[in-house]
């Protein structure tokens, strides 16, 4: 009966070690890392990063700022108008081209005359 109860006692001390052993995850950044991969939210980020980066690297299309977009939005978008102004020396903006000279000046074309703005 003493060995049964000792058996018993060992028995439940395993358990309970095991079960305190299997919450603590053996590697917390690659858990974090498999988290991230399966978001939601971080899938949404990368599509729209695929799409900045297609933004930024074509001053052809054109970068759309509406009256409606929050603050964050109206950063980002000018800071690809921008970007691309400095490397590309032009970039579309609400449908209309604009260039940057050899002076910086920013201008746009309008009846075949430049307008610097």
């Amino acid at each position: 009966m003493n060995i049964f109860i000792v058996f018993l006692i060992l028995g439940v001390i395993f358990f309970v070690y095991k079960k305190i052993k299997s919450k603590n995850p053996k590697n917390l950044k690659l858990d974090k890392f498999k988290n991230k991969l399966q978001s939601t939210q971080t899938n949404i980020e990368r599509i729209f990063l695929r799409e900045e980066e297609k933004t930024f690297s074509n001053p052809n299309i054109n970068i759309y700022i509406g009256s409606y977009d929050n603050e964050d939005s109206i950063n980002r978008k000018s800071n690809i108008h921008r970007a691309r102004l400095s490397k590309f020396k032009k970039s579309k903006l609400n449908g209309e081209m604009i260039f940057q000279d050899e002076e910086q000046r920013i201008y746009k074309f309008n009846n075949g005359k430049k307008v610097y703005i």
